[in-house]
């Protein structure tokens, strides 16, 4: 199985990237994400340490469960070979119905089948009003 485009990226094969992960990402569909990794995939998010796309797969649907009307937006910030750096935010609601925009960086590496082996994301979240939306 490939998940074209492949490294080395270029600028254009970067961004498609990037507008991929966006993509699927908001489909919040635990499945879907996951296939964008390799089996043995290595995950930093926030201060959670996963390995391996089942485990992926269940941080996700537990994400997904707790963060209420996600939207997510990413841009890419660098790339080089098989690396490619994003930053995004995204907002959700929780259970009580309070507004969240989170903010973060990842840094991605991928191996030569396109599937991405690692993921280190910081991650920073700040309370807002329903007003403060700006990911409709």
């Amino acid at each position: 199985m490939t998940r074209p485009p492949l490294p080395p990226f270029t600028e254009e094969s970067a961004r498609a990237k990037v507008q991929a992960a966006e993509d699927a990402w908001n489909s919040r569909d635990p499945e879907r994400v996951a296939l964008a990794y390799t089996e043995d995939s290595v995950w930093r998010n926030r201060d959670r340490f996963l390995v391996g796309r089942t485990e992926i797969r269940s941080f996700l649907a537990d994400k997904w469960e707790r963060e209420l009307d996600y939207r997510l937006r990413k841009e890419l910030w660098a790339f080089t070979g098989n690396r490619i750096s994003v930053r995004f935010e995204y907002e959700w609601h929780d259970a009580t119905g309070q507004w969240w925009r989170s903010h973060g960086n990842e840094q991605w590496e991928f191996a030569p089948d396109g599937l991405m082996s690692r993921r280190e994301a910081s991650i920073n979240d700040v309370p807002i009003t329903t007003e403060d939306r700006r990911l409709l």
